[in-house]
C-alpha cells in the first residue's frame, strides 16, 4: 500500500462500498455512463440527509442541503461520515467574485481535501514561488500534465544558471522534504524510501492553481499579472458532466472539481508513475451523488 493510500480517511461505514462493477462485460456500458466505475464512499449519508430536507445552517442561518457553500461546512452531515481524501500536492482555488455560490463545485473539494485545499476570492490572490506553481488553464503555451515537472525543471535550471546567487538551488532541494510534497509529514504515511521517492517525482511542484468561474469571466483571473509567470497546464480533451452547462461552450469545458479530480488522476499516473486505483475518486463524493439526483428529476419530469 502506498502512503496515499494509507492516507485515505474514510468512516468505518464508509469503507469498502464502491460503484465499481467487477463483470468485465459491464466495461463498455460503464464507458457511455458518467461518473460510473468510481470507487466512492457510500452515499447512504447523503440519501438520508436528503430525506430530512434541508436544514439551517448553525453559523449563517441559510437553508443548505449536506454543506453551507458560504460557511465551507457541513449540514446534517458529520465529518465522520464523509470521506476525507489526502492530495499529493496543494490546491488554491481562485473564485471570481461574481460566482454564484452555490453554483460552485469548488466547495466540493475544501470540504472533502480540507488539509489540501485552499479558496481565495479574487482579486486576493497569494504570493506564489514561480517555478513550484502550476496554473490549470488552457491557452497557447500550455504543456500536459505529462510533460509539467520538466518544464518547471527546465524553468529550474535555467533561472539558476542565469543568478550568481549558487545556493539558490541548494536552498530549493532542502525545502523539498518540506514543501515539494507533504506526504512524509505523516509518519505512518509509508517507509521513507516511498516518501522520499514520491518527493524526487514531483519536485519542484508545491502548489496548483485553479480558476473557479464560468468561462465568459475567466479573462479577468487568467490575465491578472500575479498569474502571468506561472506555467500553464492543460488536461487532456474530456467531457463534463456538469448539469449547469453554458450556453455556446463546448462540453470540453469541465466543472472547478472535474478539473481538478482529472488533473490529480493524470498527475498520479504520469508524475507520480503509479498506477491509478481510485485514490481521488472520492472528491467526486458529493458531485457524482447530486450529478444523480439530478438526473433523476429530468427523468420523471420527461426531460430526458
Amino acid at each position: 500500500m502506498s502512503s496515499l493510500d494509507q492516507d485515505q480517511r474514510l468512516h468505518p461505514s464508509c469503507r469498502d462500498k464502491t460503484t465499481v462493477s467487477s463483470d468485465s462485460s459491464d466495461t463498455h456500458e460503464l464507458a457511455k455512463q458518467p461518473l460510473q466505475g468510481l470507487k466512492l464512499a457510500s452515499v447512504a449519508v447523503l440519501e438520508k440527509a436528503q430525506q430530512r430536507g434541508r436544514l439551517k445552517c448553525a453559523k449563517c442561518g441559510g437553508s443548505r442541503m449536506f454543506f453551507c457553500y458560504t460557511c465551507c461546512s457541513l449540514v446534517g452531515v458529520s465529518l465522520q461520515e464523509i470521506p476525507l481524501i489526502k492530495l499529493p500536492v496543494k490546491i488554491d482555488i481562485i473564485k471570481h467574485p461574481n460566482e454564484t455560490d452555490g453554483k460552485s463545485t469548488a466547495i466540493h473539494a475544501k470540504i472533502l481535501a480540507p488539509s489540501d485545499v485552499t479558496i481565495y476570492t479574487y482579486p486576493c490572490i497569494p504570493e506564489f514561488e514561480k517555478d513550484k506553481v502550476v496554473l490549470v488553464f488552457p491557452g497557447p503555451g500550455a504543456v500536459t500534465v505529462q510533460d509539467m515537472i520538466q518544464c518547471l525543471h527546465d524553468r529550474t535550471d535555467s533561472r539558476s544558471h542565469n543568478s550568481s546567487d549558487e545556493p539558490c538551488l541548494k536552498r530549493l532541494k532542502s525545502e523539498e522534504a518540506q514543501d515539494a510534497t507533504h506526504t512524509a509529514e505523516d509518519p505512518g504515511s509509508g517507509t521513507p524510501d516511498e516518501a522520499t521517492g514520491l518527493e524526487s517525482r514531483v519536485y519542484p511542484l508545491q502548489r496548483v492553481v485553479f480558476i473557479d468561474s464560468t468561462w465568459n469571466q475567466t479573462n479577468k483571473i487568467s490575465t491578472d499579472e500575479r498569474l502571468q509567470d506561472l506555467l500553464q497546464v492543460e488536461l487532456k480533451m474530456r467531457k463534463t458532466c456538469f448539469w449547469r452547462r453554458q450556453k455556446g461552450k463546448p462540453d470540453t469545458y469541465l466543472a472547478t472539481i472535474e478539473a481538478i479530480y482529472y488533473f490529480l488522476k493524470d498527475f498520479h499516473e504520469n508524475c507520480l508513475a503509479q498506477e491509478y486505483k481510485g485514490e481521488y475518486d472520492n472528491l467526486l463524493f458529493f458531485y457524482s451523488y447530486l450529478h444523480s439526483v439530478v438526473n433523476k428529476a429530468k427523468t420523471s419530469a420527461g426531460k430526458c
